[in-house]
């Protein structure tokens, strides 16, 4: 059979990685996907030391690639929202198949590309949008399509893990950890994706959809940064044996979905606790087969390149087949899309770690425990550490509650004489049904 043409739009971290494993296990791929499989055509702005592209038809121009006639499938590996968007659409009208890394690209145009494809007849693989090299979406869209999911838990993003890793072993502070993962190239000059949640919403978007067979609904997640978490939050959580992570979670409840990215107190014995460093984890809950937990590296050149390549053989392996017969990009066919409604946050339920400051007064813990009784919060635990200072640090632990119950309880709390500052909050989640 004649070779499969392929097409790089990006020749970055990712783009470069996947050039190299495309041309340095060539045969194996080929044996793999029953072609050979040939890079007909780079775009690029510029060149990557790590490549050597000697003899190869390179353009500065992406969408040269995206309408060359010659390539059957666009790799899309610029990132960003608008200019992929159109790199991606473009190459859809134009009978493309495309394969992306893009979470962001998915999670927030998903819907409106995925129709163009059905439209076009071709197919749109994302493998590497999530958690680098870890196949969790192949495993969701079929390795669990027996089941129904009822949850997944991750932790989806590996710079916000080495923070909270670092944090906890070495009692470091979060600016002075964020400042090294910049310069590690963890974390971008601006890390705000990174560490206020929203890189992992994209992804948990893109999980939820697969999981409960819903359209894309990026806008309605919930986003909560690690900023505010202190050594100490981290210290007085192990002492009621939990460890903090920042998680992105999503349920099936009677009511809807939930979809949620926030800092996340789990019981220290779980294995999602003990995932440290840069890596990447995601755990899920499904009726047949119970938890099941896929680990590995969320980032890096040739492990990304590894779900990108994947990708790319899974299309060559199905260009002959009928496009109703091939697996869905969101695992349920479209017409079976559900219209379960994405849950705002304030209707849904969690235990709650609060940390306060308080004035050392006689009655001030009884006016903050009337307060949460009055809002139907009961209390797990209390700790209240001694000192000779004029305040001191009171923590709680909570047992399940709506948030929209425990919001107005740390509002009135908040509005006590005697209370310094802002509450912290941390949910719990014990991961288990």
């Amino acid at each position: 059979m004649k070779p499969v043409k392929v097409g790089i739009c990006g020749l970055g971290t990712v783009g470069g990685g996947t050039f190299n494993v495309l041309t340095r296990n060539a045969e194996e791929i080929s044996r793999r996907a029953g072609r050979h499989i040939v890079i007909e055509q780079i775009g690029m702005r510029s060149e990557n030391p790590n490549c050597d592209i000697s003899g190869m038809q390179t353009t500065a121009d992406v969408f040269e690639v995206a309408t060359n006639p010659e390539i059957d499938i666009v790799v899309e590996l610029i990132g960003g929202y608008e200019t992929a968007r159109d790199l991606v659409m473009t190459a859809i009208e134009n009978g493309k198949h495309v394969v992306t890394a893009n979470k962001a690209l998915i999670a927030v145009h998903g819907n409106e590309i995925f129709e163009a494809a059905q439209e076009k007849n071709v197919m749109v693989a994302f493998e590497a949008s999530v958690a680098g090299g870890i196949p969790i979406i192949k495993a969701i869209r079929e390795g669990l399509a027996a089941n129904q999911i009822n949850w997944l838990a991750g932790i989806i993003n590996g710079t916000g893990n080495f923070i909270m890793t670092e944090m906890r072993e070495k009692g470091r502070e979060f600016a002075d950890v964020l400042q090294e993962a910049q310069a590690l190239g963890y974390a971008e000059a601006d890390p705000t994706f990174d560490v206020e949640g929203i890189d992992a919403a994209h992804k948990l978007t893109i999980l939820s959809s697969l999981a409960f067979g819903i359209p894309l609904q990026f806008s309605k997640a919930y986003t909560e940064g690690i900023s505010k978490i202190t050594p100490h939050d981290i210290q007085y959580a192990e002492e009621l044996g939990y460890r903090v992570k920042h998680l992105g979670i999503t349920r099936r409840t009677d009511k809807g979905i939930e979809l949620r990215v926030h800092p996340t107190l789990i019981p220290k014995d779980v294995l999602l606790a003990n995932v440290n460093g840069v890596m990447n984890a995601i755990l899920a809950d499904g009726d047949a087969v119970g938890q099941t937990m896929y680990y590995g590296p969320g980032a890096g050149a040739e492990a990304t390149a590894s779900a990108v390549v994947a990708d790319i053989v899974d299309v060559v392996r199905t260009l002959t087949a009928d496009r109703d017969n091939r697996v869905p990009h969101l695992a349920f066919q479209p017409s079976a899309l559900s219209d379960a409604p994405v849950l705002p946050v304030e209707e849904t339920t969690s235990a709650y770690y609060l940390r306060l400051q308080a004035v050392e007064r006689p009655g001030v813990l009884a006016h903050v425990t009337r307060i949460l009784g009055e809002k139907g919060i009961n209390i797990e635990a209390i700790i209240q550490k001694q000192t000779t200072e004029a305040q001191v640090p009171v923590i709680m632990l909570t047992q399940r509650v709506e948030e929209r119950m425990m919001n107005e309880a740390i509002r009135e709390i908040e509005a006590l004489p005697d209370i310094l500052g802002e509450i912290v909050r941390i949910r719990v989640e014990l991961l288990a049904d």
